[in-house]
């Protein structure tokens, strides 16, 4: 089972987004029969087989077994990943990509993008592939927003400068900053 399955065709967007699936799916995350996932749904083992045959059509479900009950062999399957991520691509690109300032949200929509095609192209099963991920919340007063951005762009700049080179395994960094709301400066009266 891999950690994450990235859809990039229509057919496995339409085979896995059906509410029904998505339950059929989530029983899979351990390896089971039709008829077991039957049971914990609610439903006949026929109609779970159906969704499991499109599941399986599509990649997202392997059948990673069989066994015999009373005479008649019985699949065993498992859900392809932990998670699935949707490509962007599948609704595709509505208008041209634009060059954009770094500074506008348009340009960390295309880098988001990117970062996820990356991501998933990963191989995620291997425990030796080195990364890291930080988040945090920094609040910027309005005066200060441009020293801020000006301080974070030179500080990555002189990473970037000191450990560039044609050698060696290649990293890709990318850093996201974009203003957060506050749960309450969303349903505040307050102009200020």
């Amino acid at each position: 089972m891999r950690n994450v399955v990235y859809l990039e065709h229509i057919e496995q967007a339409e085979a896995l987004l059906k509410p029904q699936r998505i339950d059929v799916l989530r029983q899979l995350a351990e390896p089971r029969s039709c008829t077991e996932v039957a049971a914990e749904l609610d439903q006949t083992p026929q109609r779970v087989y159906y969704h499991v045959k499109r599941l399986l059509e599509a990649g997202l479900v392997g059948q990673v077994a069989e066994r015999r009950v009373r005479g008649i062999h019985e699949g065993i399957y498992q859900a392809a990943g932990r998670s699935y991520w949707l490509s962007p691509a599948l609704v595709g690109r509505i208008g041209l990509r634009q060059t954009r300032d770094q500074l506008s949200l348009g340009y960390l929509v295309d880098l988001m993008e990117d970062v996820q095609a990356d991501v998933a192209a990963l191989d995620l099963t291997r425990p030796d592939l080195p990364s890291i991920a930080i988040s945090g919340d920094i609040r910027v007063a309005p005066d200060q927003r441009q020293a801020f951005l000006d301080d974070l762009q030179r500080t990555l700049q002189e990473l970037f400068t000191r450990h560039g080179g044609a050698t060696g395994d290649a990293f890709r960094l990318a850093v996201a900053c974009y203003p957060k709301e506050a749960p309450d400066d969303r349903t505040s009266d307050d102009p200020a």
